[in-house]
């Protein structure tokens, strides 16, 4: 399991524009660089990350070997009803690690 940070509202007033920012810690190994012994180390890194607002995709990113280790992501999104927000993470290996955090909307 990945140490993930995610910084977001728990409350928002309905309409109101939100930030969702995460960042997940994964060293990103991009499959090129030596070790200390000299072989190549394998490639490890995140390939997709998604968040889904009740159900629905409201963010999708596709990462590549490019992305430095421990990948900061930051997004918005519109707070419409009370409901969870569930950020996946995928990548090699079967790597997956998936938060939920919970958002209250009032009127």
């Amino acid at each position: 399991m990945a140490r993930t940070l995610i910084n977001a509202p728990t409350r928002a007033r309905r309409g109101e524009v939100i930030e969702i920012r995460a960042t997940i810690g994964h060293p990103m190994e991009t499959g090129f660089r030596a070790g200390e012994d000299g072989k190549v180390l394998p490639r490890n890194i995140i390939q997709a990350f998604s968040c889904r607002y009740n159900g629905g995709l409201v963010f999708s990113a596709e990462l590549f070997s490019a992305v430095s280790a421990n990948p900061y992501i930051a997004f918005h999104t519109v707070a419409t009803d009370s409901g969870t927000l569930v950020l996946n993470w995928e990548g090699d290996n079967g790597f997956t690690q998936t938060e939920s955090i919970s958002l209250t909307v009032l009127p």
